[in-house]
């Protein structure tokens, strides 16, 4: 029996919820008997069924002896829905495998102790690391209270991020722009700096060629609220809200922010700009799993500097600007030190159109 491949299963099922399950997250489980699917299920949002009883109902009977591939530990606990591990149990289910054990110390371990203690077999570790990457914004959030954070970027193979000019569009080909609007329908919030918005106003949706994409929450990091009220993430039709984060508490520009619109976020001052720190938690205290940050490379290194930055996702075009512009992904103070650099763990390269697409996690960020 190929237990990689039942469980390689469950996890592209997952994935199929996520961006919609926060504050829970993406489980998938598939129902094995005799060698052949009889059952399979992921967890859509918060609320509804999880995995494992969606993988069930599809079972039906066939569950009775059967074995079940899911991504994350069954739960034991009675939450907005029962516990699945008491599901599996009642279904008769033979042997359970387990992707990952739960990482929420409250919780961990005691589903597969529950299925032990019923006389099921219970087997972990199966693509543990690639399950472990599926919940890696969740473990971010139950164990910090913080969104996990991709980076995302463009650049050209000498570094650049635009020209002399500030003329950035389109660094990157029409491939790598559509897997990003495919990331965008997967993330709870999309962010960039204030300045990023003055230069491109951009619409920060999420537009695939079915037109079925969903809008993450916007959100601008602008401290002396330069946004202007006709701004194009103001002036569209989008299910998702906008959020701008300040320093300022009262002033005549807030009003015709709201009037468009916008929430107005006032957060505490570090050297006058925002406190990024607070704004994360705030984010985190809003169920914001899974945080874009697109643009800004102030803003980016800033958000680097304190450690926010879990994971880079940087497109690499095959164009040469030249030159000595400073436009490059990060701006600002950096190390004096090749050893103090930040190093990405579990590098992923993948070709995307005419672009490489390289993804690496942050091991830690630079010192303060």
């Amino acid at each position: 029996m190929n237990h990689q491949h039942y469980m390689q299963l469950a996890i592209d099922l997952a994935r199929q919820g996520l961006g919609r399950t926060a504050p829970n997250p993406p489980v998938g489980a598939v129902v094995v008997q005799q060698g052949r699917v009889v059952g399979e299920g992921f967890h859509p949002r918060a609320g509804e069924p999880h995995a494992e009883v969606f993988a069930l109902q599809q079972a039906g009977e066939l569950a009775r002896g059967a074995d079940l591939y899911v991504t994350l530990e069954p739960c034991s606990h009675q939450g907005r829905t029962g516990p699945c591990a008491e599901a599996l149990i009642r279904a008769a289910i033979r042997h359970v495998y387990v992707g990952v054990q739960d990482p929420n110390p409250q919780v961990a371990g005691r589903g597969i102790d529950k299925l032990r203690n019923a006389g099921l077999g219970v087997t972990l570790g199966i693509l543990e690391q690639a399950c472990r990457q599926l919940i890696a914004p969740f473990t971010r959030h139950i164990l910090t209270g913080l969104p996990y954070t991709i980076y995302k970027s463009a650049m050209t193979l000498d570094g650049k991020t635009a020209t002399a000019t500030g003329d950035s569009r389109w660094i990157s080909g029409e491939p790598s722009r559509l897997r990003v609007h495919q990331l965008r329908d997967r993330v709870e919030a999309i962010m960039v700096g204030v300045g990023t918005l003055l230069a491109d106003n951009p619409l920060l949706n999420t537009r695939l060629p079915a037109g079925d994409g969903r809008d993450p929450l916007r959100i601008v990091v602008d401290s002396q609220l330069r946004t202007p009220p006709d701004s194009a993430i103001l002036q569209q039709q989008s299910s998702a809200g906008t959020l701008i984060a300040t320093t300022l508490r009262e002033s005549e520009k807030i009003t015709p922010l709201q009037q468009a619109g916008a929430e107005i976020l006032s957060l505490p001052a570090v050297e006058g700009k925002v406190s990024l720190p607070a704004l994360w938690q705030e984010l985190g205290r809003r169920n914001v799993q899974r945080l874009l940050l697109e643009g800004g490379a102030t803003l980016a290194n800033a958000a680097l500097r304190a450690g926010l930055i879990d994971q880079l996702m940087v497109f690499i075009a095959p164009k040469l600007i030249g030159g000595s512009n400073q436009f490059g992904i990060f701006s600002g103070g950096g190390c004096q030190q090749l050893a103090d650099a930040v190093r990405l763990n579990d590098l992923r390269y993948e070709q995307v159109g005419e672009d490489l697409l390289l993804t690496g996690d942050v091991e830690r960020c630079l010192p303060a």
